[in-house]
């Protein structure tokens, strides 16, 4: 069932990769060589991360500990929620979240096929079935009335875990009203959404709980991990002594071990990393959007479809990701210029050889087959400069003029 939202507002102005399909390749022996290449990430950090690492190298506490009890404390403030555990990368989290909610053996969960594994795969570590319901075309994100749909086929579903995709929250109010009505409990896969927003109030407090990953190409990491948001204490205290081998969170130390656990403990170092990054989230993600709207005005007049930013929803752009029906030739003529470009994702969950035995394999999903033969994401990080920008338009532009 959807949590109680607190009121944080919106800011205003892959280990554990997104696995896309890479379309290009820097070292290309046909890009041309008067070209710098354009890359799909970049990491920034800067001298604020180095000193809070040189911090905690000195202090001698490198595993979890204060460090990561004040970056769980400062994100879950971000997020508008009372509570927030750190874990050792965004797959963890979503694991420990679904056992910290009681998920059983064959326990169905509604998710999305367009997406990363981890989203589905968590499901399944956590004993449960990962129920593929399709997508609207224009966000990406979860169909409410697919949803629906599924529901009323099947009687062994417990929850729903949508996915913010791109960078863009799915559509919370219809779903999180879907699990109320179905008594369904909701995790949030916000795994790519760090600062994503409906109506102001930011991802991470709209379900039971929300899960982030901080994996390097995110809009912010912490080299590797990741973090359960949540509101509900029994959700907070189950997720952080099953990420801690199961001990009583009040132990103090000692080996007392109340239920089965992992080690998907965050580091200090992590930790250290993650408040640095997270003071600078606001502006990586206005940067973000800068980009994007410059690749809006600049491709407008070409046959392809530019993301979609519903009204009232703040886009992150963790990706920006264009669909066309040229999109192999495309990045084919991006990586011919030296610009990197990623499918995010070529081949749907449903359709993952992993999944061939899966008994929801066999969904029919056109929306999100439709959309993993057309999908294109372009350079939009940080780090991009203006003449980047400029170089990816004018490729764009040039191919579908020649």
């Amino acid at each position: 069932m959807g949590g109680t939202r607190s009121n944080a507002r919106a800011d205003g102005g892959v280990a554990e990769s997104d696995g896309a399909e890479s379309s290009t390749s820097n070292a290309d022996s046909s890009a041309d060589e008067s070209t710098e290449s354009v890359s799909i990430a970049a990491p920034a950090l800067g001298p604020d991360a180095l000193e809070r690492v040189e911090s905690v190298l000195e202090s001698g506490m490198l595993a979890d500990g204060p460090e990561v009890r004040a970056f769980e404390d400062e994100f879950a403030d971000y997020c508008g929620t009372d509570r927030a555990v750190a874990t050792s990368n965004g797959t963890t989290a979503l694991h420990a979240a679904l056992e910290a909610l009681g998920l059983e053996e064959g326990d169905g969960v509604i998710t999305s096929s367009f997406s990363f594994v981890a989203s589905a795969n968590a499901i399944r570590l956590a004993g449960g079935t990962p129920i593929f319901a399709d997508i609207d075309p224009k966000t990406y994100t979860l169909d409410p009335d697919t949803v629906e749909r599924v529901l009323e086929e099947r009687d062994d579903v417990v929850g729903i875990m949508p996915v913010h995709l791109y960078g863009l929250a799915a559509p919370m109010d219809d779903l999180c009203a879907i699990a109320d009505e179905h008594d369904l409990f909701v995790v949030e896969d916000a795994c790519q959404a760090h600062g994503a927003a409906i109506d102001g109030e930011h991802v991470g407090g709209f379900g039971d709980a929300a899960c982030f990953s901080f994996y390097p190409t995110k809009n912010m990491t912490t080299g590797e991990g990741g973090v359960i948001t949540t509101d509900r204490a029994d959700v907070a205290e189950r997720a952080a002594s099953f990420v801690n081998h199961g001990r009583d969170v009040g132990s103090d130390g000692n080996y007392d071990h109340v239920r089965l656990g992992h080690n998907y403990r965050l580091t200090s170092v992590a930790g250290a990393i993650g408040r640095a990054q997270l003071e600078r989230l606001p502006e990586f993600n206005r940067t973000r959007r800068e980009h994007a709207a410059y690749y809006d005005d600049e491709l407008a007049s070409l046959p392809l479809e530019t993301p979609t930013e519903p009204a009232g929803y703040r886009h992150v752009y963790h990706q920006y990701t264009i669909s066309t029906d040229e999109r192999d030739a495309l990045a084919a003529t991006l990586a011919d210029h030296g610009v990197d470009t990623g499918v995010y994702y070529g081949t749907p969950i449903h359709r993952q050889p992993a999944y061939e035995t899966v008994s929801t394999a066999a969904a029919a999903l056109p929306r999100t087959e439709r959309a993993s033969e057309t999908v294109l994401s372009l350079p939009v990080h940080p780090d991009l400069t203006a003449a980047d920008r400029r170089t990816v338009v004018d490729v764009i532009h040039d191919h579908f003029h020649s």
